[in-house]
């Protein structure tokens, strides 16, 4: 009996994980095959050197505007560069300004979503004006005027301030859904029950109000990472966010595309086509994602 007991942990959480998986799968079959697109992206992204047939950067005058064939897949650019390595490599670009800036945007906005529904009063005023002020503009507008704002800060090849400037819009939207979530949960008895018995507010937050709010919090951060993306590659599109050389799929369709769309049209299809499958993927996820996590949902 003992052994069985101490085999228990492990054994019936990872039963649980396969089981969870398995539901999933039947239940939000459309959520399962982009769950794969989504694999294969990060795959492609953290291992281009591996899956890229060409080097992104490769100049080759011989191949100028060359159509695509079993050499170059998605043909060449102006500059004879392959577009199927550059696509590749893009994903990273993708991938890499996507998560990172949905994260830091979600985070936040939890954060000042909880907050606001836990002290309420004067604290859940002043956030909420500041969320109207965010809201008031458009997401690529606010994008726009901070990355405009903020000087161009590099690391490790990554421009950290375009990170910024797209995670800012994320915040109040996310700070909505978790402070209606949070409000739920605060007029609960067990957050009165915790409040009686004297608990500190900061345990009432982490230990019974942040981990209910965890699945608005997964699916807001799924849903934005499509939205990051999009953000990304417009504003690489008008030359304030990923420059040349950089591989980056909204800075595929500006530049020489824009001037050899007609002689090249496989310039604009490939990357635009990259760019639509990545944020449809991440849309029919979250989406997926909310159905199975919602009750409501459940059938």
């Amino acid at each position: 009996m003992a052994d069985v007991a101490s085999a228990l942990p492990v054994s019936v959480p990872l039963a649980r994980r396969r089981g969870a998986l398995l539901e999933f799968s039947r239940q939000q079959p459309l959520g399962a095959v982009s769950f794969v697109v989504i694999f294969v992206m990060m795959f492609a992204g953290l291992l281009p050197q591996f899956v890229a047939p060409y080097d992104p950067l490769d100049i080759d005058f011989a191949q100028i505007l060359g159509a695509p064939s079993w050499e170059h897949w998605f043909g060449t650019d102006a500059f004879g560069r392959d577009i199927f390595s550059r696509i590749i490599w893009g994903s990273r670009t993708a991938l890499v300004i996507g998560f990172a800036s949905s994260f830091i945007g979600s985070a936040i906005g939890a954060v000042l979503g909880i907050a606001s529904a836990y002290f309420g009063g004067r604290i859940d005023t002043w956030i909420q004006r500041f969320v109207d002020v965010l809201l008031a503009f458009p997401i690529i507008v606010l994008a726009l005027v901070v990355v405009a704002a903020l000087r161009k800060t590099v690391v490790y090849g990554v421009d950290v301030n375009l990170i910024i400037a797209i995670a800012i819009p994320i915040v109040p939207r996310v700070a909505r859904v978790v402070r209606a979530a949070a409000l739920t949960v605060n007029v609960m008895p067990y957050i009165d029950a915790a409040r009686a018995a004297g608990y500190s507010d900061q345990r009432i937050i982490f230990r019974h109000m942040a981990p209910n709010v965890v699945a608005p919090f997964l699916i807001m951060f799924t849903a934005f990472i499509a939205q990051a993306i999009l953000l990304e590659a417009s504003l690489s599109f008008l030359g304030l966010g990923v420059t040349e050389p950089t591989a980056a799929w909204g800075l595929m369709l500006s530049g020489n595309a824009a001037d050899f769309y007609r002689e090249a049209p496989w310039m604009v299809i490939f990357p635009g086509v990259a760019i639509s499958l990545a944020v449809f993927a991440f849309n029919l996820y979250g989406d997926s994602l909310r159905d199975y996590l919602d009750p409501r949902f459940k059938v």
